[in-house]
């Protein structure tokens, strides 16, 4: 059965030798579709606060559960080789923290590594599960349906996993020897900024997926996010709240992620919130704390349902799918320093006179914002 399902999924993903969207560190914004399902997200509207967390709980959990390791049934490495796939070669995978492309048969426990690298391969070097929200607090036991959510995991280098352990996420340290991007220090990893969203993401879904979670002997626990690092303590909560909510405006969902959450949804049966709809963490933690959430007035990161910006990468003239009305764009460099303000009236376009780089983008009115990665050429 492992490998009828594996066959029909690698006809789906593999049709093309390459996917037309890009990786986490070229990325590419409003090319893949989130085929949310109708009405998926109905309960949720008009609620708020504790409500709100509640009913996407409800939406979200008694997801299908996928074993962490099986010779005969699909299982939590054959679908990671479908989520995280390269798009750019589809015989690899993206590894999280190096962001390197790494062939799917050089992984933890395959004991054929010196047939890589050009016959310098090493187990150190080949890619396993990395626990975004480290299992040892909250779910200890594979047999935990945490362990295994897919939502949770993703491939990552194997000595660079030991090095991240359990420490918290936030920002500073010193650089890591082979994870370049990543500073560390003694309680917190600083992700690259390429898929800083991303991980915030993955621990605003655990939150509400398990809140409250039950272990395989039926006890219940509560994960929970906190604004403090949390060293040396193996409680159902993590860090940092703060840096993550920062993370998840300064690296918005692209096209990469979108197609990792259709790809989970199609095996699990349960998708991330905050990827089809970011806007919710305004409502569960940030500045819409206590208004109603409603789906209809999310333009969301997708760029799909509402507004669609092009091209991206650009030059320096933007396009939109529809006329802005009233609408204020600002642009930030990384660094947080605004280059650009303008109000937009009965305009499809406008012209930016920019320097090479990437910056995140804000267009919002009364009603709603979108934060996305802007780049231009």
């Amino acid at each position: 059965m492992k490998y009828l399902v594996l066959l029909f999924a690698s006809f789906i993903f593999n049709v093309q030798a390459q996917s037309d969207f890009g990786s986490p560190s070229n990325p590419t914004y409003g090319l893949v579709q989130s085929n949310i399902p109708q009405d998926y997200y109905q309960e949720a509207n008009g609620k708020s606060s504790n409500e709100l967390k509640e009913a996407l709980h409800q939406i979200i959990s008694n997801h299908v559960v996928f074993p962490y390791t099986s010779s005969s049934t699909t299982d939590t490495w054959d679908i990671l080789q479908l989520s995280d796939q390269d798009p750019d070669n589809h015989d690899n995978m993206i590894l999280i923290y190096t962001g390197r492309s790494q062939d799917k048969g050089y992984r933890d426990g395959s004991g054929n590594y010196s047939q890589y690298e050009n016959g310098n391969g090493t187990q150190n070097n080949s890619w396993n599960r990395e626990h975004v929200w480290p299992k040892s607090h909250g779910f200890p036991d594979e047999d935990d349906n945490a362990y295994t959510d897919v939502h949770n995991l993703k491939p990552c280098d194997r000595s660079v996993n030991s090095s991240r352990g359990t420490k918290d996420y936030d920002f500073g340290g010193s650089q890591h020897s082979e994870a370049t991007d990543c500073l560390t220090d003694s309680d917190s990893w600083e992700p690259p900024n390429s898929v800083k969203g991303d991980i915030a993401r993955i621990l605003f879904y655990m939150v509400v997926r398990y809140d409250p979670g039950f272990d395989h002997e039926n006890n219940s626990f509560d994960l929970e996010l906190v604004d403090y690092t949390t060293p040396n303590n193996n409680d159902p909560i993590f860090g940092k709240l703060s840096s993550l909510i920062q993370w998840h405006f300064d690296d918005p969902v692209d096209d990469f992620e979108i197609n990792r959450n259709e790809i989970v949804f199609g095996f699990q049966q349960n998708r991330n919130p905050f990827i089809d709809h970011p806007n919710l963490v305004n409502f569960l933690w940030g500045e819409y704390v206590g208004e109603n959430w409603n789906e209809n007035l999310s333009l969301n990161n997708t760029l799909n349902e509402n507004l669609i910006i092009y091209p991206n990468p650009s030059s320096g003239i933007l396009n939109f799918n529809k006329y802005l009305d009233n609408e204020r764009i600002e642009i930030f460099s990384f660094k947080g320093i605004r280059v650009f303000d303008k109000i937009v009236a009965s305009s499809n376009s406008i012209n930016l006179n920019l320097d090479s780089g990437i910056y995140l983008m804000k267009i919002s009115n009364n009603y709603r914002s979108l934060n996305t990665k802007l780049i231009i050429k």
